[in-house]
């Protein structure tokens, strides 16, 4: 939300997708287009599931450059779906950006929304685990009480 806001005070508008996981933890991205071309800013309590530049020339594009990174603990890839853009200015009349009462709201309205499918169920069943070294980037300096544990 914070980084949806920023964008917004630099003239961009305030938008969210949700990337939806199995058996991982949830990420919302703040979106942006420059020059026609889609980037993210994110915080994650891993290394690479954070910001994109600007280069991808769809929304699935952006998307799909955080697939290969987005795995548990386990070196499960876990993201499976994700949201169309939410200008968050459809909540103003809450007060998003100031209020000090807890933003659920938004998640709430995320969780409700239709998600697209990235991969079919015989896509996902040849999915190979991630790479150890990858994995040991990606979890460098997390927080381990923050992660998810799968089952």
């Amino acid at each position: 939300m914070f980084a949806a806001a920023a964008l917004r005070m630099i003239g961009y508008p305030p938008l969210i997708v949700d990337m939806e996981a199995k058996n991982d933890d949830d990420h919302v991205i703040a979106i942006f287009k420059d020059n026609d071309r889609w980037g993210a800013v994110a915080k994650s309590n891993t290394t690479l599931l954070r910001f994109r530049e600007p280069v991808y020339k769809s929304l699935r594009e952006l998307v799909m450059s955080y697939f290969e990174m987005y795995f548990n603990t386990k070196g499960y890839k876990s993201l499976r779906t994700y949201s169309r853009p939410v200008n968050l200015a459809r909540f103003d009349n809450r007060d998003w950006m100031t209020t000090d009462e807890d933003l659920e709201f938004i998640g709430d309205y995320l969780y409700k929304r239709p998600h697209i499918k990235i991969l079919s169920n015989d896509e996902i069943k040849k999915l190979r685990q991630a790479d150890k070294d990858i994995m040991k980037a990606c979890f460098l300096g997390s927080n381990a009480a923050g992660l998810f544990k799968p089952q």
